[in-house]
Order: structure tokens, then C-alpha cells, then sequence
């Protein structure tokens, strides 16, 4: 077989979901590491006010492509923004687009999909099960078609505590599913969701399995690949380390526990933290499309299934997660926390409630009273709200860990060359968590907060001047509990000197023993 960067040349690539986090790390990365590609086709609807073309010109400016416009400065005349719009009938391309895909495309990666845990079922069978079926639709019209790539999820079986690499069949018909809810209301489809749904703990994943079942059954003779990441974390390192553009999955997390509004979270510290960075993923499925493309006149029967995750290969923990994003936080703090860094994991539900009254809401309710008596708008509240319920949408991966079969994934490595393994690395076996944890937490910082680094001096005084508050409050506190409680106690007091005395005891033997011992 050809090399990576060979097979792609002189190929027409199309791509959904290029403005959203994986689809512009892909079109980065095909564009800088597969050069001689012919062109980019990408699918954009229009956006407040924004047509196709505007808002991938405003994607190409970002930071991502600034590595890729040094050694390509013209790579944005191979990209060609299509208008589109997959929520409408034949994805609302014109007559003319049609032609142009169909005559043209050669690889198709459909990464597009709404990724909101909490979607109505109505809204997320519309972006994931029905624009995927248009997508096949397109797929079957285009007629050079080597490979339809999907992307879906590692979570889109999480009802299994064993995932194989294979597509499972759902337990209702995709297609009954859809000519019901075209006639149900949507409050009669919110009361059938859970019983739809099943042990799935959202709308997401399960119409992301679904979506699976369908390009299972409605691609006939298509050449078809599907890559499951699980939780898309920051870069590891392309285009550079710990790039991340957004606020989802736990970046959102760990820049509220930076700032020191986190501190408190249902979870368990055992459990497996299936974290895979965005390049590892782009990498595996940049590989998975030049694999299945090159063997499309020998392929398996079984559709190619790519589980890309972590956590049987490198397990990482939810525990030493928390660790390392409280220790980096220190070391190089976010401007303006609010209060110190410190996290506390916990699988009670009742302690974590406390926790939550005591650490959070307590403390927002009285910093929106400052900033009442101060005549400022209150935001805290609000912004505990808006954090409770992001927890409570991780709340069901932070606390179970799943089992994910990797067989594909190390055939297709095998397959590849030794400087494919170098150029489109997805070995997570490789990957030092210490490092990445480290860059991940910069990441948050540069890229998502546009915090500049020569402000670190002062971000550290801060966080050295709610050190000394806290200090200074505990030992407030101390004094007040024992004016107000023991002081006035004769029991209290009695007890007081009891438990004063015994530590004493137990460092007067301790020293009597280290004595003896020398």
C-alpha cells in the first residue's frame, strides 16, 4: 500500500462539523501532514449573519492554522466552504453543489453531530440519526467515493460494561423511531425519552448508537470506517500541546476547579478517566479512512470499528485527575480565582450535597450579597447553576469505568509505516499523563481563557493573598468556637486539655523513642 500522505494526493476530501473542535484538528492536520491533497470540501450552514464562507475564513485566522500557514501559506485556497445545512432536506445543498460532490469527492469524513448530553430527543435524532442518513444518501450519488468515514463515540454502547469493535443492534427500529416522532408533541416524546433511552444516560449517546445501526444497514456497497473516541481532551501535541478551544466535555471542569469555583464532585477516584486527546483521535482517524480506502477492493464483510480510546491501553483515574489539575492550577493559577484551588471526589450522594451547600452555594450566595451592598450585578449563583449542571452530565462517566476492546486498533498500526507511526501517532501508549495534564491545564489557560503568560507573576500573588484570607478566617473561626463554646464550658474546657495533653504524651514518646534508637 501507498503511504499516508500518498494515498490522500491529487484525492477530493469532504467534511461535516469542520467549524466544530475535531472537524477544524482534521482539516489542520490532513491539510499540513497530507500536503498534495487536491482539495477541502466542507459542508457550513449559515450562522448569525454568517454565510459558509465567512466562517471558515474565520476559522482558517484561529491559532490552530498558524504552524500550517508557516510551511503553506496559500493552504486556504484547497479549502472550499459548500453552503449547507444537514437539517434540511438533501442537506440543503443546491443542484449544482450536488454535482459538483458527486463528481469530484473521493473521501468523506462526517464528523458533524451535536454533542449537548441533555438534547431533546426530537433535536438530537434530527442532527445525528437523520443528517447521517442524508450523508449516506449523498454518499451513495457520489461516484468515487473509496471510503465513508464516521465518527461516533466510545459511550454510544455504555449500557455495555464490554465493548467490542463491532455495531450492536439497538433495541427499536431507527425507522419506526422517526415516523413516530414526526407525529408525537414533544411533551409526549420528553415523557417516552426514558423509557427510549433505557439504561443510556442520555439522548446522545443513544442516537449516536443509532446512528451507527443505520449506516449499518443503509450503506449497501459503500466502503464505510467508524472511529469511537471517548472524552476528546486538548492536543497532545499538534499542532502544538494542549490546544483547546472550548468550555466542553471536562475543560469546562477543570477551569471551574482552577478558578477555584469547584470543589466539590460526584465521582469516583477509581474509576477510569477515558481521556484521548483531540490529535490522537484525528491522527487514528486520518488512518482508519487511508486503511479502509486502500483495501476497498478487499474488504472485510464487517464494517471496520475503531474503539480510540485510553483506558485499557494507558489507564488514567478520575482521582489523579483531579490531582494533577489542583497541583498545575497551583503552580501556575488562572487570573482571578475566586478562591484556591481544591477538589474533593466523593461517591455519596449526601456528602457530596453538603459539600455542595457548604463550599458552593454558601459561598456564591454571600459573594452575590457583596456584590449587591456594592451596587454590582450578582453572577455567582448563576454561575454555580450553570457548573451544577455540566457535573450533573458527567456525573454518570466519572463514576463508571467500561471495558473497550482495541483489536482494530493495533492491526491498523501494524499496517502502517514507521514514519506513518511518526507522522500520524495515535500510540497512546505513549502518553505520559503527568505532561499532558500539565499542557492540558496551560491549554485551558492560553487558548480557552486568552490569559496571557507574562501575567502568571500576579496570578500567583493572588492566589498567596486567598491563602492568607483563609488563613486568617480559619483561625478567626477557632477563636470565636472557643470564646463562644469551650470558654464558657467547664466539660468543654476538661475535654479541651485532655486532648491537648495527649498529643503532647504522643510527642514526648515519640522523641524518648527516636532517642533510644540513637
Amino acid at each position: 500500500m501507498a503511504n499516508i500522505p500518498e494515498y490522500y494526493a491529487g484525492k477530493a476530501v469532504l467534511i461535516t462539523g469542520a467549524t466544530g473542535f475535531m472537524g477544524k484538528v482534521l482539516l489542520e492536520k490532513l491539510l499540513r501532514s497530507c500536503p498534495e491533497v487536491k482539495v477541502a470540501y466542507v459542508l457550513v450552514r449559515h450562522k448569525a449573519g454568517q454565510d459558509a464562507q465567512a466562517r471558515i475564513a474565520d476559522v482558517v485566522n484561529c491559532k490552530l492554522f498558524d504552524k500550517l500557514r508557516d510551511v503553506q501559506p496559500d493552504f486556504a485556497e484547497k479549502i472550499v466552504a459548500v453552503n449547507s445545512d444537514l437539517g434540511l432536506p438533501e442537506l440543503g445543498l443546491s443542484k449544482t453543489d450536488q454535482d459538483i460532490l458527486a463528481d469530484n469527492v473521493n473521501i468523506i469524513f462526517h464528523c458533524a453531530a451535536t454533542v449537548r448530553f441533555s438534547e431533546p430527543l426530537k433535536d438530537a435524532m434530527q442532527s445525528n440519526v437523520l443528517a447521517t442518513q442524508k450523508m449516506v444518501a449523498l454518499a451513495h450519488k457520489v461516484q468515487n467515493l473509496e471510503i465513508f468515514l464516521h465518527v461516533s463515540t466510545a459511550y454510544a454502547y455504555c449500557d455495555r460494561e464490554v465493548i467490542e469493535e463491532v455495531v450492536y443492534p439497538p433495541p427499536v427500529d431507527y425507522r419506526k423511531l422517526i415516523d413516530t416522532l414526526e407525529w408525537l408533541d414533544d411533551k409526549m416524546v420528553a415523557v417516552l425519552t426514558p423509557k427510549l433511552i433505557g439504561e443510556r444516560p442520555n439522548t446522545y449517546t443513544y442516537t449516536k448508537a443509532l446512528a451507527e445501526y443505520l449506516i449499518q444497514q443503509e450503506a449497501g456497497g459503500l466502503n464505510v470506517a467508524i472511529v469511537r473516541p471517548s472524552i476528546v481532551g486538548a492536543s497532545w501535541k499538534e499542532p502544538f500541546p494542549g490546544w483547546i478551544d472550548n468550555y466542553n466535555g471536562p475543560s469546562g471542569i477543570f477551569i471551574a476547579a482552577g478558578k477555584g469555583i469547584l470543589r466539590t464532585m460526584k465521582a469516583s477516584n477509581d474509576a477510569v478517566a477515558d481521556l484521548v486527546p483531540v490529535d490522537v483521535v484525528i491522527n487514528n482517524t486520518i488512518a482508519a479512512a487511508w486503511y479502509s480506502g486502500s483495501q476497498r477492493h478487499n474488504r472485510p464483510k464487517n464494517i471496520m470499528v475503531y474503539n480510540c480510546t485510553t483506558g485499557g491501553i494507558n489507564p488514567f483515574h478520575w482521582g489523579e485527575v483531579g490531582m494533577h489539575v489542583i497541583y498545575n492550577f497551583k503552580r501556575n493559577p488562572l487570573e482571578q480565582c475566586f478562591r484556591r484551588p481544591n477538589v474533593n471526589l466523593t461517591t455519596n450522594r449526601l456528602m457530596n450535597q453538603y459539600w455542595i451547600t457548604v463550599s458552593h452555594k454558601a459561598p456564591a450566595f454571600i459573594y452575590d450579597l457583596y456584590l449587591r451592598l456594592t451596587g454590582q450585578q450578582p453572577r455567582m449563583m448563576k454561575t454555580i447553576d450553570r457548573l451544577h449542571k455540566a457535573m450533573l452530565v458527567l456525573e454518570y462517566f466519572t463514576s463508571h469505568s467500561w471495558v473497550w476492546s482495541t483489536d482494530n486498533i493495533t492491526k491498523l498500526m501494524s499496517e502502517m509505516s514507521a514514519d506513518d507511526k511518526k507522522t500520524f501517532n495515535f500510540d497512546v501508549r505513549q502518553l505520559h499523563w503527568a505532561e499532558y495534564m500539565e499542557s492540558y491545564c496551560m491549554g485551558t489557560k492560553k487558548y480557552v481563557l486568552n490569559e496571557d503568560l507574562s501575567g502568571l507573576p500576579a496570578a500567583r500573588k493572588h492566589l498567596t493573598k486567598l491563602r492568607n484570607i483563609r488563613y486568617t478566617f480559619n483561625t478567626v473561626m477557632v477563636v470565636l468556637i472557643w470564646r463562644v463554646f469551650i470558654a464558657r464550658s467547664q466539660m468543654a474546657r476538661n475535654l479541651w486539655y485532655f486532648v491537648v495533653s495527649l498529643c503532647f504524651k504522643f510527642l514526648s514518646y515519640f522523641r524518648a523513642s527516636s532517642t533510644m534508637r540513637y
